[in-house]
């Protein structure tokens, strides 16, 4: 009886998966711009109570602290982005619901970062923008709130923390004029190593930013 040779392509050789962190950092132009109403917002999964947790409006310097970028010796301004990071409340909420439901809770918090054509847009859009919302009112609010804007979606994972990442512009405006800033975001955002715990977010009364810790006062 004669043997069929073997078809190496067959059905069994699975597809490669893509992990949302192998996203490269394409010219503007190719970019995949959508308008809002069509771009994907923040996913939550089953874990339904994790909408009424907040996220906060970052400072400048948080956001770079964040990246793990350069705040000194001329550091990137990144006037054209805006950022959203978890409250205090939400990272203990976080901890509270994973002990209550016996490690079946999700750690995972989520950080957003929006980056404008322009640091005008920008200054004109944070103007109708809340200082803290809830994770749950985001895709309405932030992302499908903006009208005859479109976004390009950019979503990394990084150990207990998700980034999402949204360049904005207005709808029909060719290129994207602050690439730089968005580029410069992305590339430390994949730079970036997994976050463990991010209980060390939280802004303490000695520790007002993202990693950074006060010099302890040493008695010569």
């Amino acid at each position: 009886m004669e043997e069929k040779p073997k078809n190496k392509s067959k059905k069994n050789k699975k597809q490669k998966h893509q992990h949302p962190n192998d996203q490269t950092t394409k010219p503007a132009t190719e970019y995949s711009f959508k308008p809002c109403s069509d771009v994907k917002g923040l996913r939550f999964g089953g874990q339904i109570i994790v909408k009424s947790f907040t996220i906060r409006r970052a400072r400048p310097l948080e956001i770079l602290r964040l990246l793990s970028l350069p705040a000194a010796n001329k550091p990137p301004t990144l006037a054209s982005a805006s950022a959203f990071l978890p409250t205090n409340f939400t990272i203990l909420a976080h901890h509270a619901w994973h002990t209550l439901t016996l490690g079946l809770g999700t750690k995972k918090s989520k950080v957003v970062l929006f980056v404008f054509e322009s640091e005008g847009m920008k200054a004109a859009v944070e103007r109708s923008w809340p200082a803290e919302i809830p994770l749950g009112e985001v895709n309405k609010k932030l992302i499908r709130g903006l009208t005859g804007c479109e976004m390009a979606r950019f979503k990394f994972r990084k150990g207990c923390i998700t980034f999402y990442v949204y360049a904005v512009r207005k709808t029909g405006n060719p290129g994207f004029p602050c690439a730089d800033d968005l580029r410069t975001i992305l590339q430390a955002v994949v730079a970036l190593k997994d976050f463990i715990d991010h209980t060390a977010m939280l802004a303490l009364p000695n520790q007002r930013s993202l990693s950074y810790a006060p010099p302890l006062a040493v008695a010569h």
